[in-house]
C-alpha cells in the first residue's frame, strides 16, 4: 500500500519561495511517476507538475520559470520548489503518484501567497 505525505506548506507573501515534499512509503518507488496538483476553493483540481522516475519533467504553463519539480529515488521524496509565488497560487497542494491505472494521493498542504 503506498502513502504519500506532504509538508513544506505556509503562508508566504508574494514573490517569496517556498518547498514542498511528498514522502512516500511503499515498494519501488522509481516505477511511479510523481506529480503535484493544487486546488483552489471553488476550482477544480489541476496539475502543477510531474516527473518520471527518470527526470523526465512536465509544468503547467502557469508555473513554468517559477516552480521546480524534483525526486530523490534513495530517500523516496518528491519536492516542489516554488519561486517568485503569486497569490493566484494560493491553494491545497496534493502529491500524487501514479502507476499504471493506479493512482494515490497526499492529504494535501496549504500553501497562501498573501501580504
Amino acid at each position: 500500500q503506498v502513502q504519500l505525505v506532504e509538508s513544506g506548506g505556509g503562508l508566504v507573501q508574494p514573490g517569496g519561495s517556498l518547498r514542498l515534499s511528498c514522502a512516500f512509503s511503499g515498494s519501488v518507488f522509481s516505477r511511479y511517476v510523481m506529480g503535484w496538483y493544487r486546488q483552489a476553493p471553488g476550482k477544480q483540481r489541476e496539475l502543477v507538475a510531474s516527473i518520471t522516475g527518470g527526470g523526465s519533467t512536465n509544468y503547467a504553463d502557469f508555473v513554468k520559470g517559477r516552480f521546480t519539480i524534483s525526486r530523490d529515488n534513495v530517500k523516496k521524496t518528491v519536492y516542489l520548489q516554488m519561486n517568485n509565488l503569486k497569490p493566484e497560487d494560493t491553494a491545497v497542494y496534493y502529491c500524487n503518484a501514479n502507476i499504471g491505472v493506479r493512482g494515490y494521493w497526499g492529504q494535501g498542504t496549504q500553501v497562501t501567497v498573501s501580504s
